[in-house]
């Protein structure tokens, strides 16, 4: 899957490499080795479901660029037959990451398992024709899209 350039809006500021994070009661801890590509906010059932939120902003990472640097033993996935595998700690269940099933190596990062601000910001929302009916869309500008991003926008 290709990845649009950052536009200027969706960067805050360049962070030092390489951006580090992890679980919640820190038994896994990773590192990310390449600027961040893109972000964005989902807004699909499942991951209403995995977060407990309306909506779940992740940062697609460069390939190759991810290192787990402790707790390997602890990341667990769950593979949906019809979906990103997604990656989480078993001991306190945070959610870490999502891997695409036909390229592992394609890997979104949940935004909040970083320690610091990543330096980028969503650009775009996905699946809204789920959104949760109980919190409405925020009148952010950002692109809305009713299912999957289009790899060519």
């Amino acid at each position: 899957m290709c990845a649009r350039p950052l536009s200027q809006a969706s960067l805050s500021s360049v962070p030092e490499l390489p951006l580090t994070g992890g679980c919640l009661c820190g038994g896994v801890r990773f590192e990310v080795t390449e600027p961040l590509v893109s972000a964005s906010y989902c807004h699909c059932t499942r991951c209403q479901r995995r977060t407990g939120a309306a909506a779940s902003a992740q940062a697609r990472i460069a390939e190759g660029s991810l290192r787990i640097t402790a707790g390997e033993e602890l990341v667990r996935s769950y593979e949906p037959p019809d979906g990103f595998a997604k990656e989480f700690c078993s001991a306190c269940g945070s959610a870490l990451w999502s891997r695409d099933p036909e390229d592992p190596e394609v890997i979104s990062v949940r935004l909040g398992a970083f320690d610091a601000d990543p330096g980028i910001r969503p650009a775009y929302r996905q699946f809204v024709t789920y959104a949760a009916p109980w919190e409405a869309l925020p009148d952010d500008g950002l692109p809305r899209y009713p299912e999957r991003h289009p790899p060519s926008a």
